[in-house]
């Protein structure tokens, strides 16, 4: 056998394969070949969408199913055995692995990353690969696990349902991380996920593990909203049926009057205590009612082994909340908090608390990965909104009372003034968009506050009246105050629901709200909040393939996706905070947050702002004080005011994630360049690959935004021209002067009739379309070639299949000449 002529399958098959095998590794459970452990990331070309290439390891070695621990990058052997190396610690880094191997079929290259000897990397021959107790025990070594009982707990299984589902690459490393760090005793943990990456299916593996082990044996889930509790019990708990309670304040009468309360005394039967998981909210834990106990008091501080702190950036993350308090309570139990969104400022920590996150997967990493949605962004600037608006001496508002003389700007519209020529161009703007990405595109539009939802669903109804006059819900206020729009949610974040298309909010959707197939969202408030930010632009970032929802559009009305740019956009969360400890934190503490107590109402899932009253006693001591509803501001209404567009424009962002400031011309060059130096690079690579589509996918991986490139040059240019007039300085020509050039050179008298009637075919079709479309041969089955016969027919006028392609090859070989 002359093994180099033998392919890399074959060298896995005959070689690598065998060694495995004889040493002890379970090819039903414990190898898995040529796994896909991404989905590629989604390239989006106008309305176009397509894949990139998936990360795919040749080799994954596990030691239980979702417990890996090593990989292997196979070559074949026309390579050296540690050809692969490097491209296996790639992989190793990305899914958590310690032990990494390469090999061509004649042996292994070993690089152990517990290796202590100085020796991190050495061969090997085929018969001396390690078995899985030896990486095990090297395994159990690096991470410290001593005892055998703490290798029970993290070596418990995994739920499978039978449906085949398993957590991808980075759920394994959050639950593996987290299981391990608990069962080796570590009691406070944060894991950060961005947004629609299955923090709850995350969260309900480790519960399941845990408790399956007996380490944690009364488990609390809690979050801040009901929808998140509903979502969850039918959701990825369902698992846990009759073990499973929701906590609730629940109704007793008392002196011929109902009303909410919490414990036994209040309601809550001692039978409630015999579950193993509750879930339940913040709210439904404590009571505001003056005398009455807060409801989790009524089980003991060390009834729960485990808590999970589901959207921890909200209340629990602020020291003096009223909901820190709880956990404050049961303090004896694990916590693990699971946000999106780490909360780090001046006065608020999650890391104070949990400490630092134990794994972090960020926005950035779920879209290169394919998990999540990219992007396009596109700012829509208003003359009132870029230079103020100050009113005319006499201004009188739509009640007749003078409007007060300063300045207005983006800040204060919809929130102390509201401009009705504003609300209605910007409706008329999101009608526009919708128009041209589809009328029932699943919408999410932002708003300031309550009233300015309910404006703008009246603007955006006044501008699709044939759509609303065919279903009133096309357009539907959905916020806090409004139950007709609540009952409406679950309807719009249902793929199969038609209706309601467009959803005006103020904060209720803010998070919580499992959109998949939302493609718009409209940003018309001011957001300096990065948690916030984050949150809102997680609502689009679900993929439902499906559905066709792979890509969605930002529209900002208020330059909120200015936040992009900040270096706290993505990546690890920033430390922001750092005190002394003779430090007085109310020194940093603003005006505002000293005054005002943030809360999420039960009933609407609104925010409501409380400030405090300042009562001075006549010795001049200032209490604690009690908290009173905030007023909510009187704003002013005028009309006959000219608002206008005075820039629109799309935003681009590179492969990382980060705001192109340059020029997208100068962005593209310099990618260009550090691909092919110079033109002649270019050209052979250009004429020498077989389909010029391989270069387009090779240059959009790299980062070049094609689609947007050629909008911004010249639309009917050929990819070709975009590029050696970008990057070189060349003369363009456009697809059809490419064309006519052919045509003049009399380039296809060799060719009998038939053939050079589909060729010129060929070559108008380039014209209008482009080189990818006459690449593929399904081009032959659409007008006007299926008036010259099927495929085969036509083909066979050029003799053989490979004739034919030859053909198109030397056709593109004329058109790309340089003179």
């Amino acid at each position: 056998m002359d093994k180099k002529s033998l392919s890399e399958r074959d060298i896995c098959t005959k070689f690598i394969t065998p060694a495995l095998e004889k040493a002890g590794w379970d090819k039903q459970t414990q190898i898995l070949e040529e796994v896909g452990f991404t989905d590629g990331k989604i390239i989006v070309r106008g309305k176009m969408t397509a894949r990139g290439a998936r990360k795919r390891a040749d080799y994954i070695l596990y030691h239980k199913p979702n417990m890996a621990i090593a990989t292997i990058e196979a070559k074949d052997n026309k390579h050296t055995v540690g050809a692969g190396i490097q491209q296996a610690l790639d992989y190793a880094v990305c899914l958590d692995i310690l032990f990494v191997f390469s090999s061509n079929g004649d042996g292994f290259l070993f690089h152990d990353k517990t290796a202590t000897d100085g020796n991190i990397e050495t061969e090997i021959t085929l018969e001396d690969f390690p078995s899985p107790e030896q990486l095990w025990e090297k395994y159990k070594r690096f991470k410290g696990i001593s005892t055998a009982e703490v290798e029970r707990v993290i070596s418990q299984d995994y739920y499978f349902d039978g449906s085949g589902r398993k957590p991808r690459y980075y759920q394994q490393i959050a639950i593996n991380r987290t299981v391990e760090a608990i069962a080796k005793g570590e009691n406070r943990i944060l894991l950060v996920m961005a947004t629609g990456t299955g923090k709850t299916y995350t969260a309900f593996q480790i519960i399941h593990r845990l408790w399956k082990a007996g380490a944690k044996k009364r488990i609390l889930f809690l979050a801040d909203r009901n929808n998140l509790i509903d979502q969850t019990r039918r959701g990825d708990f369902k698992y846990f049926k009759d073990k499973m309670t929701i906590i609730k304040k629940k109704v007793v009468e008392e002196n011929g009057k109902e009303r909410l309360v919490g414990n036994k005394k209040r309601g809550i039967d001692s039978s409630d205590k015999a579950y193993e998981v509750f879930l339940g909210i913040y709210q439904g834990l404590t009571n505001s009612d003056i005398g009455i106990e807060d409801a989790y008091k009524d089980f003991s501080s060390d009834f729960f082994d485990l808590i999970i702190i589901d959207e921890c950036h909200r209340g629990s993350a602020k020291e003096d909340s009223a909901w820190r308090a709880i956990l404050d309570y049961f303090k004896t139990a694990t916590q693990i908090g699971l946000t999106a969104t780490p909360k780090e400022d001046n006065v608020t920590s999650n890391s104070d608390y949990f400490g630092n996150a134990i794994y972090t997967y960020s926005l950035k990493q779920g879209i290169d990965d394919g998990f999540l949605a990219p992007y396009r962004v596109i700012r829509v600037g208003l003359n009132v909104d870029l230079e103020g608006w100050r009113p005319p001496k006499g201004f009188l508002d739509k009640d007749g009372n003078p409007v007060e003389d300063r300045i207005y700007n983006k800040k204060d519209f919809d929130k102390k003034i509201v401009i009705d020529e504003r609300r209605k161009l910007v409706a008329k703007k999101i009608t526009e968009l919708l128009k041209g990405i589809g009328k029932f595109s699943k919408t999410i539009v932002f708003c300031c506050d309550i009233e300015h939802a309910n404006g703008m669903r009246t603007a955006i109804a006044n501008e699709n009246v044939d759509l609303v006059a065919t279903n009133h819900k096309y357009v539907m206020q959905i916020t806090g105050d409004n139950e007709e729009g609540k009952m409406e949610l679950d309807n719009f974040i249902n793929p199969e629901e038609k209706y309601p298309v467009i959803a005006t909010t103020s904060e209720l959707m803010t998070t919580g709200v499992d959109a998949q197939t939302c493609k718009v969202i409209v940003l018309d408030t001011i957001i300096e909040s990065m948690t916030k930010f984050k949150q809102i632009i997680g609502r689009g970032t679900r993929i439902n393939e499906d559905f066709g929802k792979t890509n969605f559009t930002i529209l900002d009305f208020r330059n909120a996706t200015d936040l992009f740019a900040d270096k706290a956009f993505d990546g690890d969360p920033i430390r922001v905070k750092q005190v002394t400890q003779d430090e007085d934190l109310s020194l940093v503490v603003t005006e505002e947050e000293e005054n005002t107590l943030t809360c999420i109402d039960e009933i609407t899932g609104e925010e409501i702002k409380f400030i405090k009253a300042h009562i001075r006693y006549p010795d001049g001591s200032k209490p604690d004080g009690t908290w009173i509803a905030k007023e909510p501001r009187r704003k002013v209404y005028v009309n006959g005011i000219d608002v206008t567009i005075l820039s629109e424009r799309e935003m681009y962002y590179d492969k990382n994630g980060a705001l192109i400031t340059v020029s997208l011309k100068d962005h593209s060059r310099e990618i260009i360049k550090g691909k092919f130096a110079s033109l002649n690079d270019f050209l052979n690579k250009w004429n020498n690959t077989d389909r010029k589509e391989a270069i387009i996918a090779e240059l959009q991986e790299q980062g070049v935004l094609v689609e947007a490139l050629s909008e911004a040059v010249e639309k009917n240019l050929d990819l070709f021209d975009l590029i050696c007039h970008i990057a070189y300085d060349q003369p363009p020509l456009t697809r059809k002067e490419r064309a006519d050039k052919v045509k003049k050179r009399n380039y296809f008298t060799k060719y009998g009739e038939q053939s050079r009637k589909v060729l010129e075919a060929l070559l108008d079709k380039y014209a209008d379309e482009g080189i990818e479309n006459i690449e593929s041969i399904e081009v032959l089955r659409i007008k006007p070639f299926d008036e010259f016969g099927s495929p085969i027919e036509i083909i066979k006028q050029f003799g053989s299949k490979e004739k034919y392609f030859q053909a198109v090859k030397e056709l593109e070989y004329e058109l790309y000449k340089i003179a």
